[in-house]
């Protein structure tokens, strides 16, 4: 009868003004069914709103991988992303995000793939996939872009490729990606910014979606919503009721009857990492047992310098002008221009990598032969760094190393190479960022344990950007040829002679 069954149809919508409660099968709700009704407290089945995520069947030869083979908690990283279509990979830095995602992708069927990373990181999504396939890559880079299997972009300039008020012409959408892979995906968390909201209209219609980062939902839960939006979790359906339930939100007044949400708070966060944890992958590298003690990672770089250019020519006109060989150290003296230009150019991608490992609340340790990108640096973290180079007092030394040890505001340690990379116990950081090359190798592996000594309860990461076009190249390519990465790159076991050579042979041999 209608008196005992109101509802002559299923209604379509749901009026929700607030979440009251949550049972394991029902919402408590305020609200209304019909548009005309007056609001009140009712019980929604979860079956009746919920659309449950379809889990995909996964069976993985990885015999295919054998040449560079993932590791076992990659392989599960791996499964995940291919279980699900939407998914959060939100795993500790250092833990092979990238190589996991790359051999899932090529296992996923999907024919055309955009990646949308930091700048600084472009090089290494290629490099990375080269190592597992030879599928067509174009990477972006200012307006250019061509239709490829692989095709990368940096936030910065996905703009050139989609407007939001002119889809029709939107370079992105008619390339009709089958998955989208968005690296760093904490860069998309403020839903006001101009490039969140052209992402979320770039994925909006489209069936795969990967998420990467390694920032803990733990920090700031508001900081998770849009991810989770993005790939539709149950928990992201109503803004309201997630800031509330999980970001202690609240309002207050501002001036005149004017209102604003606090949603910086945190709170019921077992129960929001229940609820998404189908969705979600976090393990820190103190989970995993089958990682090295010290992981090292280059981020190759290209270098757009006229100045780097004029200054290579006139070290092989010089070069060239000389009857008899000079010796390897006056061929480096003269080169010491060149690679200040280098370590001054690199300046602004060493701050990212900072950046994004300080947002995952990990203390950063960074290297420079060169007092004035040194300072540079320092002097872009301002009161969250300490400084320490050849001028510094005895008295200076010790409070810049126990304010990084001991105060937790302190979260950046600028070095110089020499001064700093020897005798210091630097544990507080987890990372290491070479931000210029030494041509001494025993230099970099000193520096390297200032963070990977005794008293290191953690993993460390280690990442040497380099300008893969420049002098820095060679150096590390050949470097890398004598050691395995994933151990040590700048050992001491080398003999410094012959590697200089080696190292001088290979810059001179450019000039034919």
């Amino acid at each position: 009868m209608v008196e005992s069954n109101p509802f002559i149809s299923e209604p379509e919508k749901i009026y929700v003004e607030k979440l009251l409660a949550e049972k394991d099968k029902s919402y408590h709700i305020w609200g209304k069914l019909f548009s005309g009704e007056t609001s009140h407290d009712f019980w929604v089945p979860k079956v009746a709103i919920i659309k449950e995520q379809k889990v995909n069947e996964v069976n993985v030869d990885y015999s295919k991988y054998n040449n560079r083979p993932p590791l076992s908690h990659q392989k599960e990283a791996i499964e995940k992303l291919l279980a699900y279509d939407k998914f959060v990979l939100a795993d500790d830095m250092g833990l092979g995000k990238t190589t996991s995602t790359i051999i899932a992708a090529l296992e996923s069927g999907a024919k055309k793939i955009l990646i949308i990373c930091p700048a600084s990181l472009k090089l290494n999504w290629e490099r990375e996939i080269r190592n597992y396939s030879d599928r067509s890559i174009y990477i972006c880079e200012g307006k250019k872009y061509e239709e490829s299997d692989f095709v990368i972009s940096n936030y910065d300039i996905i703009k050139n490729f989609h407007d939001t008020k002119d889809k029709e012409n939107s370079q992105i959408l008619k390339s009709k990606f089958d998955l989208i892979i968005i690296d760093e995906a904490h860069y998309i968390s403020n839903v006001q910014a101009q490039r969140t909201k052209l992402i979320n209209d770039i994925t909006e219609k489209v069936k795969k979606i990967w998420l990467l980062t390694g920032t803990p939902i733990t920090s700031r839960p508001i900081n998770y919503y849009n991810l989770l939006k993005i790939i539709d979790s149950p928990v992201a359906q109503n803004w309201m009721a997630y800031v509330i339930r999980y970001c202690e939100g609240y309002q207050f007044s501002v001036g005149k009857g004017r209102k604003v949400w606090n949603v910086q708070g945190a709170s019921n966060l077992e129960e929001l990492r229940d609820r998404i944890s189908k969705q979600v992958l976090r393990r820190l590298k103190t989970d995993v047992l089958d990682l090295p003690e010290k992981i090292i990672t280059p981020v190759y770089l290209r270098l757009y310098s006229r100045l780097y250019e004029e200054l290579m020519g006139e070290y092989y006109d010089w070069y060239n002008k000389q009857n008899e060989s000079n010796s390897i150290s006056v061929q480096f003296t003269k080169l010491t221009k060149v690679r200040q230009v280098i370590a001054e150019e690199k300046v602004p991608h060493t701050i990212e990598i900072a950046e994004n490992i300080i947002e995952q609340g990990k203390k950063v340790i960074i290297f420079s032969n060169f007092t004035e990108p040194l300072k540079k640096i320092y002097e872009h973290f301002g009161k969250k760094a300490v400084y320490l180079d050849g001028t510094t007092t005895k008295p200076a030394r010790q409070k810049a190393v126990d304010d990084f040890q001991e105060n937790e505001k302190i979260m950046v340690f600028c070095g110089n190479i020499k001064a700093a990379g020897v005798g210091l116990t630097l544990t507080a950081g987890e990372a290491v960022i070479m931000n210029d090359l030494s041509f001494l190798p025993s230099d970099h592996s000193q520096a390297e344990d200032r963070a990977y000594r005794y008293g290191q309860k953690n993993c460390v990461s280690v990442y040497y950007p380099i300008f893969e076009n420049t002098i820095e190249g060679i150096i590390y390519d050949i470097l890398i040829r004598k050691k395995n990465i994933f151990e040590t790159v700048m050992g001491d076991n080398m003999d410094k002679t012959d590697m200089a050579y080696e190292v001088m042979n290979s810059i001179n041999s450019l000039k034919n």
